[in-house]
């Protein structure tokens, strides 16, 4: 079990790099065709000037664009961006986006009202991820994660999918909320933290809504 698991998080990361171009047909395939209403859910909770940590192939970048929001995005992939780029471009939208760490985001401080992420790997939850989140957000502004999300139908197709994310660690044990360990790491940063599990279509996803209330 430990091989096939360690096999498939390197399938994911050559996903997220060499094989970018595949990323979409694989999310939608492993999540019965959610993946994207996943990332597309954190819609309502995004306004004013937003960066988009690890904007992948640019879905949530198009939808925010979209809606005439000023949007940017940092993304270390170099294929990420080429897909997302190709997206955007497909759709006549300006692209606005910069390759970069989250570590050390390259924008000035207290410029963005909303930063999102979905479905990041552990590098969301370094110090010097949240550190650098809250310096770039206004008082107040608010940083917006889906870090995970379960597959709960139980048709045959939605038990495999769930075994999967289960095994990758994408979605690891039953739907919770976000352990007191995490938030002690966002309080440290200057945020006011709370998560909530939000019912989908045979699915669950788990919310973060961290507020910068001050200097860490």
């Amino acid at each position: 079990m430990r091989l096939i698991a360690t096999l498939l998080r390197f399938f994911f990361s050559l996903l997220y790099h060499q094989f970018a171009w595949t990323y979409d047909l694989v999310a939608a395939t492993v999540s019965l065709g959610r993946w994207e209403k996943w990332v597309k859910s954190t819609l309502p909770y995004l306004e004013g000037r937003v960066l988009e940590i690890g904007y992948g192939p640019g879905h949530l970048q198009a939808a925010l664009k979209e809606k005439n929001l000023p949007v940017f995005g940092v993304d270390e992939s170099r294929q990420m961006a080429h897909q997302a780029r190709r997206r955007l471009k497909k759709k006549g939208l300006q692209a606005r986006l910069t390759r970069g760490l989250s570590q050390s985001l390259p924008f000035q401080s207290h410029v963005f009202n909303t930063v999102v992420a979905t479905f990041p790997s552990e590098y969301i939850y370094d110090p010097h991820t949240l550190t650098e989140a809250q310096r770039v957000l206004v008082p107040e502004g608010r940083f917006i994660i889906v870090p995970l999300a379960w597959i709960t139908g139980g048709r045959p197709m939605e038990k495999l999918a769930a075994w999967l994310f289960r095994i990758t660690g994408e979605a690891p044990g039953e739907p919770k909320p976000l352990p007191a360990a995490i938030r002690e790491r966002f309080m440290q940063a200057g945020f006011q933290v709370q998560s909530e599990l939000i019912g989908m279509e045979g699915s669950q996803i788990l919310l973060i809504l961290a507020t910068a209330v001050r200097s860490p």
